[in-house]
């Protein structure tokens, strides 16, 4: 692989230059069509649970890269938040909102609405945002110098208007 598609954040390019007309949005269908295409092709040669895995992974390398570029990690847990809320906001990721954090543990539960990857999708009572649980630890695993582990408790998929999502800290 070249240095070119190693995901670093400052290899994503200079994206205006780049977009002169077009500009560096792109409409959701177009997102969800690539996702699901690498998906169905991981799923055929690798399974539903490999295939899931490696979401997570890509996941959990786009959230270190946002956490370490994108965030100020020396903020406490309330601006650390407050600024992510507004990255996913800006970012059109999706409406981000914690519901719970126990400061003992560092659990915490969080939703985030009109999810990129799901939100308006038939339900097929399965979790289906691997990418977002992997991005997920990646950021709180960068901001806490832990490890997490972030599962998709409800989803679109599963009937829920939210996609909720559990993180803990690894033993």
């Amino acid at each position: 692989m070249t240095d070119l598609f190693k995901l670093k954040w400052n290899a994503l390019g200079n994206i205006e230059a780049g977009r002169e007309n077009l500009g560096s949005s792109m409409p959701v269908a177009v997102y969800r069509l690539m996702e699901y295409s690498m998906r169905e092709a991981l799923e055929a040669e690798l399974g539903k649970d490999e295939a899931a895995r490696i979401f997570r992974k890509a996941g959990e390398s786009v959230g270190r890269e946002i956490a370490e570029n994108a965030l100020d990690l020396s903020q406490d847990i309330n601006g650390v938040v407050a600024q992510l809320q507004e990255l996913f906001k800006k970012m059109q990721i999706g409406v981000l909102r914690i519901e719970k954090l126990e400061a003992q543990t560092g659990t915490m539960y969080m939703t985030v609405s009109e999810d990129l990857d799901c939100s308006g999708l038939p339900v097929t009572g399965e979790t289906v945002c691997f990418y977002d649980e992997g991005m997920i630890k990646g950021i709180l695993d960068a901001y806490t110098s832990k490890q997490y582990e972030v599962r998709e408790i409800d989803c679109w998929c599963t009937g829920s208007r939210v996609c909720r999502f559990r993180a803990v800290v690894k033993e």
